[in-house]
């Protein structure tokens, strides 16, 4: 079984920062993809950014400019800088893995989710 733990969520004002992390644990063979996603009240889930296990990203349009993923494949974990945060980026925001378990089996983890609230 693998666990992702994210951490890193809370309140700030308009304008301001936070950095967000997840770490994997569990029975990893190795990660694939991660992924931020991102939901708030009465909205589906939107995928924020991606990393490849190389380190290439992708974002989403609205957070271009103002966050970046990053990773570190030692400690299996994922992050997520935002700055400039406006209050539509107030959410819930989860972290998302490509796991593989054996050389030859891979799934998907959710982790448990971290509320970030952005007040003007």
């Amino acid at each position: 079984q693998v666990q992702l733990v994210e951490s890193g969520g809370g309140s700030v004002q308009a304008g301001g920062s936070l950095r967000l992390s997840c770490a994997a644990s569990g029975r990893i063979f190795s990660i694939d993809a991660m992924h931020w996603y991102r939901q708030a009240p009465g909205k589906q889930r939107e995928r924020v950014a991606l990393i490849t296990t190389g380190g290439s990203t992708g974002y989403a349009d609205f957070v271009k400019g103002r966050f970046t993923i990053s990773r570190d494949n030692a400690k299996n974990t994922v992050y997520l800088q935002m700055n400039s945060l406006k209050p539509e980026d107030t959410a819930v925001y989860y972290c998302y893995a490509n796991v593989k378990t054996t050389a030859y089996t891979i799934r998907d983890y959710w982790g448990q989710g971290t509320q970030v609230t952005v007040s003007s």
